[in-house]
């Protein structure tokens, strides 16, 4: 049988076996660390140098004697501790454990030893002895090591030094790296004495049309993600070397020096890579650049496309989405006949720079189109800043035509409609104007009209030009326009666009210095003017004895009187501009707008009808014409707040004090000759504000004389537009006011068209009374006298007495504001399409691109 020491000896010398090497690395810790700690002070006394940057202040010589300070100091630091230094045996390890453990009597020593007799009594004495030590090694323990370092750091200064690092690290933050690696290598190169400190700028321009700011780069690095198209800049200055480089993947570009130590680098980021900045072989900075490609923009109809609900206008709901902003849209409408002939392409105005999901209604009028009458292909095409379009899906409609009574002009607009479906069916558009040739009754004998028709006729049948179908197609619809009118509306459109050339005139030798040229253009203006007036007086004179023939006899000597003295207001007019008083000018050309709007009212008033009628229907005509002022302050006040609206976009993004890139002269000029522009359109806007209210209390007291009542609503509208013009005399937001303006404005329009019908009602017929529930005037009215009376009274005009652009004059009597009229608006299409083709030509001045653009946007 074994003995029972024997037995337990196996497992606890393998737990001896472990304990011992514990213990000798506990000892030899214990030993270590405090021979240690003299070099880890050094090491930490240089980093806490090295992050502070003490080693990037101090010239290159003194950089390496400290360097060479740290590496001795380090190595004393070391030798000095390490010398003498032995590693624990298993004695000592023994001695440790007994002593962690609390043996006493050296147990682990009595386990090696072994007895020195044969003698049985001896050695059973012995065992036992050795049992008694077993019994007592149930639990062996280590201890923690106690490198006591306390003692040999009696002034704590590794606390301070803790701290001391701590604090060095905050103070680097991101740069910690750099600064250490600037320590450890410094520069064999010593700066000359003036050379400045290292400087970079770097930055990220998107491109303009999105509108985005510049994205700034620092030294430390990191990634980011800019649009397709935008443009890096970098310039760097100061610090000590050659010219660095910019490693854009693996391609190196250099820098462009732009003097002894200033260089700079611009260059377009089309697809996303890594940047790095390197000097002297060293990289200063790196960046990861990803590259947002610019996805084209999208177009659709809102609505379905269709004839406008009331008149000749075409509708258009579009809406259109770009991810930096639509640019310009426009409206594609091609002839179903013909698909391969160019369309017919209509501008659609976008509100703000570049909307991102912008929307609208085009109503443009295309009656008077070739292709009225016609079905089409229409389509929306929106077009982003980088060039990229989108369309929408084809929409099929048939355009509005114009519907006409005479039975020639209805001929002539077949004819010209056919052409337009087959440009190449000559023969049966001449062969057609022959028969209408051929029977001169039906239009009366005119002349003019059988010279239209013969001259269509041989343009056609010799003119073999694409063009000269299109002009063939004009002379037709002019001709067919003339026939359905008459001879009074045509003379009265040549009166109204002979008064605005003229008044276009005088505003040019007021703006320029005057001039032999300038006299002799508005004398020939006012020679137009007073021919147009002779031609119209004899039109009216014309339409007066027909219309008097069987009612009552035409007075000639109240014409001649009139004629009389028109003529001797275009005489005195002729010599004002003869002698460049363009003030007497514009005071005779306004009596003579006065006079012609009476003559014209006196037109109205003398049909045969009695004279409480006839003093109702001039009531309801000012009444009317009042309602239009209201609608015309309408339009002028929405202008000045698309005005505020646009200064508040061209108010230079760094108010709020971001940090902008650096701009050149030229750019600061411009942009301070913006905003001077801009304070002068301002007060502009503060003058003409003034007068709109000033006219606004005048209509508000016409008004009131009138029917007994002013409505509340327009006396709100002149306290805010009071307001607004004390903000924009003062430079403040007009626009919150202005809005208000315009919302009290509409309120005053409906309120006055409420009074009159109160005060006014229905035109009565015969056994007709009038009541609540008619129709005010100037709208729609049923069947019956009343209708066909308040259609007479109110013909050429719209909903709320306006004159319409098809009726004589169509001017706003009483009042100094003009409807626009045909020739107004051609011209001003003109106009934009000269501005639109002057501004794609890319090669002119910037200063002129700049100066058109501003120009466009306006309209």
């Amino acid at each position: 049988m074994a003995h029972p020491v024997t037995a337990r000896r196996d497992p606890l010398a393998r737990r001896l076996a472990r304990g011992r090497r514990l213990a000798r690395l506990a000892l030899g810790w214990e030993a270590l660390w405090p021979r240690l700690w003299p070099a880890l002070g050094v090491i930490g006394l240089f980093l806490v140098a090295a992050l502070a940057g003490l080693f990037m202040a101090v010239p290159p010589w003194l950089h390496l004697l400290l360097l060479l300070g740290f590496a001795l100091a380090l190595g004393l630091a070391l030798w000095r501790g390490l010398r003498g230094l032995a590693w624990p045996g298993d004695a000592a390890a023994e001695r440790r454990i007994e002593a962690a453990s609390g043996l006493r009597h050296r147990p682990l020593s009595t386990l090696r030893d072994h007895a020195t007799t044969e003698d049985p009594a001896t050695l059973a004495l012995w065992r036992a002895h050795q049992a008694r030590a077993l019994a007592g090694l149930s639990r062996l323990r280590i201890g923690a090591p106690r490198p006591n370092l306390a003692a040999r750091d009696r002034r704590a200064l590794r606390g301070g030094l803790l701290v001391g690092l701590c604090a060095a690290l905050a103070m680097a933050g991101g740069e910690s790296g750099e600064r250490l690696r600037r320590a450890l290598w410094p520069s064999l190169m010593a700066a000359p004495a003036g050379v400045a400190a290292l400087r970079l700028e770097a930055w990220i321009t998107p491109p303009g049309y999105t509108g985005a700011a510049p994205v700034f780069l620092g030294l430390e690095g990191g990634s980011l993600t800019v649009p397709q198209g935008s443009t890096l800049q970098l310039a760097l200055s100061g610090g000590q070397g050659g010219a660095p480089e910019l490693r854009v993947d693996a391609r190196a570009i250099p820098f462009r020096t732009l003097d002894a130590g200033s260089h700079a680098l611009e260059m377009p980021l089309e697809q996303g890579a890594r940047l790095a900045l390197w000097r002297e072989g060293r990289e200063l900075a790196a960046w990861t650049v990803s590259v947002q490609a610019d996805a084209p923009p999208t177009a659709a109809f809102a609505e379905a496309p269709g004839p406008a609900a009331r008149g000749l206008a075409l509708r258009l709901p579009w809406r259109a989405e770009d991810d930096w902003g639509v640019g310009a849209a426009r409206a594609e409408l091609r002839l179903a006949a013909r698909p391969e002939a160019p369309p017919l392409v209509l501008e659609l105005p976008l509100s703000g720079g570049n909307p991102r999901q912008p929307r609208g209604v085009a109503q443009p009028d295309l009656s008077a189109h070739p292709w009225a009458g016609l079905p089409v292909r229409a389509r929306i095409v929106a077009r982003d800043g980088a060039g990229q379009e989108g369309t929408s899906e084809e929409a099929g409609l048939t355009l509005p035509e114009r519907s006409f009574n005479h039975p020639v002009a209805r001929a002539l607009v077949e004819l010209r409609k056919a052409l337009s479906a087959d440009p190449g069916g000559r023969e049966a558009a001449r062969l057609g104007l022959d028969r209408l040739a051929a029977a001169p009754e039906a239009f009366e004998h005119d002349i003019a009209t059988f010279l239209a028709l013969r001259v269509a006729r041989h343009r056609l049948q010799r003119d073999r030009r694409p063009e000269g179908v299109e002009e063939a197609q004009a002379l037709m619809w002019q001709t067919a326009v003339a026939l359905e009118e008459g001879r009074t509306d045509r003379t009265a459109r040549a009166l109204a666009a002979a008064r605005e050339a003229l008044r276009e005139a005088l505003a040019e030798a007021e703006r320029t210095p005057p001039d032999a040229a300038a006299r002799a253009e508005l004398e020939r203006r006012v020679q137009e003017l007073r021919e147009a007036v002779q031609r119209h007086l004899e039109a009216l004179a014309e339409r007066l004895r027909q219309e008097n023939a069987e009612a009552m006899p035409f007075d000639p000597s109240q014409r001649l009187m009139d004629q009389r003295e028109l003529d001797r207001r275009t005489q005195e007019m002729q010599d004002a501009a003869r002698e460049g008083r363009t003030d007497r000018l514009e005071q005779e050309l306004a009596e003579l707008e006065r006079m012609l709007d009476a003559l014209q009212e006196g037109r109205v008033a003398a049909r045969p009808e009695g004279g409480n009628a006839r003093r109702q229907q001039q009531q309801q005509q000012r009444g009317q014409q009042q309602m239009g002022a209201v609608q015309d302050m309408v339009q002028r006040q929405g202008e000045m707040l698309d005005r505020s609206h646009q200064r508040g976009e061209a108010q230079p993004p760094n108010a709020g004090g971001q940090r902008q890139a650096p701009q050149s002269r030229q750019q600061a000029q411009a942009q301070a000759q913006a905003q001077g522009e801009a304070g002068q359109q301002a007060r502009r806007d503060a003058s003409q504000q003034r007068a709109l209210r000033r006219a606004l209390g005048e209509l508000m007291q016409q008004f009131g004389d009138l029917t007994g009542e002013i409505p509340e609503a327009l006396g709100r509208a002149d306290q805010a537009m009071r307001q607004a013009q004390e903000a924009l005399g003062q430079g403040g937001d007009a626009a919150p006011h202005q809005q208000q303006a315009i919302r009290e404005l509409q309120e005053g329009g409906r309120q006055m068209a409420q009074s009159m019908q109160r005060q006014f009602g229905q035109g009565q017929g015969e056994g007709e009374g009038q009541g609540e529930g008619q129709a005010m005037p100037g709208q729609e009215q049923g069947s019956g006298q009343g209708q066909d009376r308040m259609t007479g009274q109110n013909q050429g005009r719209d909903p709320l007495g306006r004159p319409t652009r098809d009726a004589p004059g169509a001017n706003d009597q009483g009042s100094d504001t003009q409807v626009p009229q045909e020739a107004e608006m051609l011209r001003s299409r003109r106009i934009l399409e000269e501005l639109r083709r002057r501004g794609a030509e890319r090669e002119r001045p910037a200063s002129e691109l700049d100066y058109i653009d501003r120009l466009l946007k306006s309209f």
